[in-house]
């Protein structure tokens, strides 16, 4: 069978199959372990609209793994000009190489655009031997390098289980924090709140009091309701926030139309309203076990609004439909007051040049102690109750 394994390369995803796309483990719509950002809708809504093409230096080179033209596995992929869009930082590599006399753009990147949320990176059709595709996709993915004479290749926010495929084909492991609401399997919020101390639940009460004073009213919009007229809104409210934290947003208005229209009913906006308008609102993506809050924006400043419609309202939903995490996106440890706990995320890197390889490896091995030293300090200084966290944890283990 390995004679007949091909991998393609495709440039775009309206040359990818839908269907045939929906086989992959965390692609299927219905699939127990499904991730929306992996989807056909999602990832051909990014290239579509304009918002990740080679223009704005994401040119597509998707990996696909086929045998006789069935698709076993796939892996998103980017030729990248620069490292903006991505959430692991590695500017700092290519200002070092680039100082070297060395070229470090461009670089491939495995990973969802502008997507900061774990997932799986090989992608491997359900019924199918996980560890064989995987350990052929990795390899695919460190030949496919070394075949265009890239510097590098980059597989980020992939879950734990694909990294050993991964440093078998050379790839270097890296971690970071970010922090994301478990539900213990909470009833509702008070009951998530009655396990904080004391202290931190009446502050966390108060918080979500002040925030809707001024007459402000909270809504959860999704499916039909994502209309034109809403999007307009709240893409209103992304390009003020987005102006002001990137200089340039990078998702266009199109984009929300595409995804409206493909996977509305993935997708839920809290709205916050005030004298008959909104002034703020975020979007979250729904999957089979957790919400993925994105981005917001506002019209308007209001205290603790930000934190009622991006944390709180995330927190109320996940609880009502029984969904087992919220993952609230990158960085943010004022996120641990709120109720979300540190969790490491994983990424891994092929690097071709050995001087760079080396000086990346001892610095990887440096960063992976901080960032486990630091998850562990910020555990130890949750909201919950002294013992609470781990009493629970505990149950769940002995059950």
């Amino acid at each position: 069978m390995a004679d007949e394994l091909t991998i393609r390369r495709l440039s775009s995803f309206s040359d990818i199959d839908a269907a045939e796309w929906s086989q992959l483990s965390g692609a299927s719509r219905f699939g127990p372990s499904y991730n929306p950002f992996l989807s056909h809708a999602f990832l051909s809504s990014l290239e579509e609209s304009g918002s990740a093409i080679a223009e704005t230096g994401w040119l597509g080179q998707h990996l696909l793994l086929e045998v006789e033209g069935r698709l076993l596995g796939a892996i998103p992929c980017y030729l990248k000009s620069h490292s903006r869009g991505e959430y692991v930082f590695d500017q700092g590599w290519a200002d070092a190489f680039g100082r070297a006399g060395g070229r470090y753009y461009p670089k491939l990147q495995a990973s969802i655009p502008f997507t900061p949320a774990t997932g799986q990176r090989l992608l491997v059709r359900q019924g199918e031997d996980p560890a064989m595709v995987r350990t052929i996709l990795a390899e695919g993915l460190r030949q496919t390098t070394v075949e265009l004479g890239l510097s590098s290749a980059h597989v980020t926010f992939l879950p734990e289980e694909e990294l050993s495929s991964l440093t078998a084909s050379e790839f270097l492991h890296r971690t970071d924090q970010q922090f994301h609401f478990l539900n213990k399997g909470y009833a509702n919020h008070e009951e998530f709140l009655a396990e904080l101390s004391s202290s931190k639940r009446k502050n966390l009460r108060k918080e979500r009091r002040i925030a809707l004073e001024n007459d402000i009213s909270v809504e959860w919009l999704t499916g039909s309701e994502l209309t034109e007229d809403i999007w307009d809104q709240f893409y209103a409210f992304y390009m003020d926030t987005g102006s002001r934290k990137w200089g340039r947003p990078y998702l266009t208005r199109a984009f929300y139309s595409l995804v409206g229209e493909r996977m509305a009913d993935d997708i839920l906006l809290v709205m916050a309203k005030r004298n008959g308008r909104y002034i703020a609102g975020a979007i979250n993506f729904i999957g089979a076990d957790a919400l993925y809050g994105r981005h917001w924006g506002c019209l308007e400043d209001h205290p603790f609004l930000h934190f009622e419609v991006c944390y709180h309202q995330a927190i109320d939903f996940a609880l009502s439909k029984g969904l087992a995490r919220v993952e609230a996106g990158a960085q943010g440890e004022h996120k641990l007051a709120r109720g979300y706990q540190p969790v490491t995320t994983h990424s891994a890197h092929f690097i071709l040049h050995p001087g760079l390889r080396k000086a990346v490896s001892d610095y990887l091995a440096h960063e992976r102690r901080e960032v486990e030293h630091i998850s562990a300090y910020l555990g130890e200084h949750t909201p919950f109750r002294k013992g609470e966290l781990q009493r629970r944890e505990g149950e769940e283990f002995d059950g």
